[in-house]
């Protein structure tokens, strides 16, 4: 029954960025509007779609990858809606709206069924855990989808020193901080959850694996950053680059190979 709040929720974020994307191509305001709308509903359907599956599930509905994924779209709502309202970054809905999208669209063909948590799931560190992958992934794929805006832009204006690029710049700047933090806590909890769970603070497996080389590209973007001065475009390519490595660690590594982590 709950599965139809879940299609809702995905159908209205599609008709969400379908006309958020065309009234930024249009330059229609009352299409902008209309879609803002249209994703706040969509937003409320999947509030309560989380809500329902962890009430019938009696956990955080974050256990494997629909849930995960499921989680991950609503970091990225999450952080839309700030970007929106605190910020006032109409044109984050023509990139954040489809991500969202997509995320729901690849969560819909995973299985849905609701499961107990595997015994090595039932810890005190399964919320933090998760959630802050979940805040960590959804950083990273806002500041990619900046990267891009800014590299569209750039083409445009051909001026790097635009105050509208160095804003962008400097705002996926400040979400690959809060990403790579959020990533050290999933790195350390997750070691100190191994170690209970499997008497082992690392194991080499694929995901630990892929994470550390996630947390690696970005701790290279920041120290490009902070000790090198680079700006401007080789750092919106870097984070594009490194979002292609976080959307592998989370969905090629589940599809492509096996380990201790081929559960979530």
């Amino acid at each position: 029954m709950i599965d139809i709040l879940f299609f809702a929720c995905l159908g209205l974020y599609g008709a969400a960025a379908l006309t958020g994307f065309s009234g930024h191509v249009i330059k229609n305001d009352k299409a902008l509007s209309a879609s803002w709308r249209i994703f706040l509903g969509a937003f409320a359907f999947h509030m309560a779609y989380f809500a329902a599956r962890g009430i019938i599930a009696e956990r955080l509905p974050m256990s494997n990858q629909f849930e995960f994924a499921m989680s991950f779209a609503l970091g990225v709502s999450v952080f839309y809606i700030f970007m929106k309202v605190r910020l006032r970054l109409d044109w984050i809905s023509a990139y954040a709206l489809p991500v969202i999208f997509l995320l729901l669209t690849y969560a819909a063909f995973l299985p849905r069924e609701i499961k107990d948590l595997m015994p090595a799931l039932r810890s005190q560190w399964f919320g933090l855990h998760i959630g802050a992958a979940v805040i960590a992934y959804a950083a990273f794929v806002l500041a990619a989808c900046i990267g891009v805006k800014y590299l569209i832009e750039l083409r445009k204006s051909q001026n790097e020193s635009d105050a509208n690029l160095r804003q962008a710049d400097y705002l996926s700047y400040r979400l690959i901080s809060l990403g790579l933090l959020m990533l050290t806590v999933v790195i350390l909890s997750g070691a100190i959850w191994a170690e209970e769970a499997w008497s082992s603070f690392w194991s080499w497996d694929p995901k630990e694996l892929w994470s550390l080389i996630t947390w690696i590209v970005y701790a290279i973007y920041l120290h490009q950053r902070l000790r090198m001065k680079w700006q401007g475009k080789r750092m919106a390519v870097l984070s594009i680059i490194a979002a292609g490595v976080v959307l592998f660690t989370f969905i090629g590594v589940n599809t492509l190979l096996s380990g201790l982590h081929s559960y979530i």
